[in-house]
């Protein structure tokens, strides 16, 4: 009979083993993030059986430590659900992702990829392509304009899932981006630019953006352009255009 108490205990002991919840835990690196950064979770939890992130853009997973590429920067709540039976328990970071000193997008085609640089010294232009491009606002457009050796035009949202023959060019916000010249930043081959209508302004369109293609460029024909746009290459300038090409006469 002495026994039973002793017994009785163990038994309770085996219960509550069993009861215990799970607890969600992770860490995060130390180091900087700058978008696009991929990060490596740790999960330090403790009694669970089965995991849920959320990373905070619309992704998840269910591994157990998983990697995650975030492509833009911002603040993201990155939340772990850690399960064990009918139990979960859930745990929240912020994770910080800056953005780079140089403003990079990347260009998604189906006939392969480019990489753009946006500079500073054209803050409206680069601020107004990054938040339609954050935004989702050019996913699933045509480049509906091709001139082989001018340039490739995209941007109109009247081209998502266009027909045949339709007519493109003319779709766009209801804004207009007021113009920005930079003398360093020439029509140079692969230069990323503005489209834009006929205004007195010059301002460009809301959405509408080209690349530059073009054929390499002599030095006659950029001494004529200087003297019609009353404007001067530097020696790099030209050297690009000589070697690379580009289309110097649609400066402004």
């Amino acid at each position: 009979m002495k026994n039973y108490p002793i017994l009785l205990l163990l038994a309770m002991l085996g219960l509550a083993s069993c009861a215990v919840k799970p607890v969600a835990t992770f860490t995060l690196p130390i180091e900087k993030h700058v978008a696009p950064a991929t990060v490596q979770f740790s999960n330090s939890s403790q009694n669970a059986e089965t995991y849920l992130w959320d990373f905070g853009d619309g992704n998840s997973s269910t591994e157990a430590n998983p990697t995650h590429k975030f492509e833009h920067s911002g603040n993201y709540i990155v939340q772990l659900k850690a399960t064990k039976g009918n139990k979960t328990v859930t745990t929240r970071q912020m994770l910080q992702v800056t953005a780079p000193e140089r403003c990079l997008v990347e260009i998604q085609t189906n006939y392969g990829n480019m990489i753009a640089e946006l500079y500073a010294t054209t803050p409206l232009h680069r601020d107004n392509f990054t938040k339609l491009a954050e935004e989702g606002y050019y996913d699933g457009l045509l480049f509906h304009r091709v001139i082989s050796g001018f340039m490739i035009q995209g941007g109109d949202p009247n081209s998502r899932d266009a027909k045949p023959g339709q007519s493109l060019g003319f779709g766009g916000p209801t804004y207009q981006i007021p113009a920005e010249f930079v003398d360093a930043l020439v029509h140079t081959k692969g230069a990323l630019a503005a489209a834009r209508t006929s205004n007195p302004q010059k301002a460009s369109s809301g959405s509408q953006f080209y690349i530059v293609q073009g054929n390499p460029v002599d030095d006659a024909s950029l001494d004529r352009i200087e003297a019609m746009k009353n404007f001067h290459y530097t020696p790099e300038q030209r050297e690009t255009y000589k070697t690379l090409g580009g289309t110097p006469q649609a400066r402004s």
